[in-house]
This record gives C-alpha cells, sequence and structure tokens, in this order.
C-alpha cells in the first residue's frame, strides 16, 4: 500500500470530481495542492496555488491544437484558455492521472477534463478513467481504452473530472482511495 505521509494529489480544485479526490485527500491525510488563477475560486481551499501569469505561460498550446487533439472546437478562448495552462500544471506535476468523466467514440474524453487526459497520453504517464456511463474504470494502454481496476501506487497523482459526479462515480473514487491507501485515517 502506498505511504500517505508521502504521497500529494495534484487537482484543480473545482465543483464535482476535483472537490472530491480533494475531499478524500483530506479524509486520507494525503497532501494536497489545487491550482488556481486570478480571477477564479476553487470550491477546495485546501493547498491552493495561485499561478501567475509566467507559471500559467509554461502551460501555454494553441486553441488550435487543442482543438484539433479534442476533436471539437472552443468557442471562447480566452475564457478557457487559463483552464488549459492550468490543468497543464496538474498533469505536469502528477504521475498517475485519474479522472472521472465520459470515454467518447474518438477515445477523448468529454469537456474540460479530456485535456488533461489527452495531456497523460502525450506525456506517456499511466492514466485511467472512470467512465460514468458505463459505470466502470479504464486505462490507457496500448493506445486504446480497456477496463481496469486502479490503484494508486506512486507518490504523485492528478485528480481530475466532471463537474456532474454522479453517486457511482463518488462511490468509485471512495473505493479506488481504499484500495489504495486502506481504511480511511
Amino acid at each position: 500500500m502506498t505511504d500517505v505521509s508521502k504521497t500529494t494529489l495534484y487537482s484543480g480544485g473545482h465543483k464535482g470530481a476535483e472537490a472530491e479526490f480533494g475531499k478524500l485527500a483530506e479524509a486520507w491525510k494525503i497532501s494536497e495542492v489545487n491550482f488556481s488563477f486570478e480571477g477564479h475560486t476553487p470550491e477546495r481551499t485546501r493547498g491552493v496555488k495561485v499561478l501567475g501569469q509566467d507559471e500559467l505561460q509554461k502551460g501555454d498550446v494553441s486553441m488550435e491544437i487543442v482543438s484539433k487533439r479534442m476533436n471539437r472546437t472552443y468557442s471562447k478562448t480566452d475564457k478557457i484558455r487559463k483552464v488549459i495552462q492550468s490543468i497543464f500544471h496538474m498533469i505536469n506535476n502528477g504521475y498517475h492521472v485519474i479522472a472521472v468523466g465520459w470515454i467518447q467514440a474518438d477515445n477523448t474524453v468529454k469537456g474540460g477534463t479530456g485535456w488533461g487526459v489527452e495531456l497523460a497520453k502525450l506525456f506517456n504517464r499511466p492514466l485511467s478513467v472512470y467512465d460514468q456511463d458505463r459505470k466502470g474504470w479504464f486505462s490507457w494502454e496500448n493506445s486504446q481504452w480497456v477496463e481496469s481496476t486502479p490503484v494508486i501506487t506512486s507518490e504523485t497523482f492528478s485528480g481530475t473530472g466532471t463537474r456532474n459526479l454522479s453517486d457511482d462515480g463518488r462511490q468509485a473514487l471512495r473505493d479506488l482511495f481504499t484500495r489504495s491507501f486502506g481504511p480511511e485515517k
């Protein structure tokens, strides 16, 4: 079992899955870092790291590239750019990337969560997604999604996902923490 005293969750602290990751990290006494930026108020306030302009710039990428990789377009690019930039920091700092959402037919994950998933693929990180429609866990292996039962074994992990967390998704996260770290502390 992973030593919680040496473990850190990197997230964004947003409503839904990210807030749930944070609540579970706190319950298990795991360190938590939530990346944010000026003008954004995350739901989680524990471990907030407000990224300055220079730090945000490190995560900058052309919205054209994001659109192409995600197979969709973004109409409010100014609004989403800082979110995309902060997601870079979450994925860059956490080794195992864990997300909750919906895997789509084109193998992307719905919404902003999908950018974190795509970065994990690009960075060749261990990647686990709980698909709320299929009510199951999937890992990205050999360029395809395969059913799996993830366990967090690294000292750093990223937790991201949908704002619309289902009860099944919430339970899947709790079960993941129990599998990975033992009973709640």
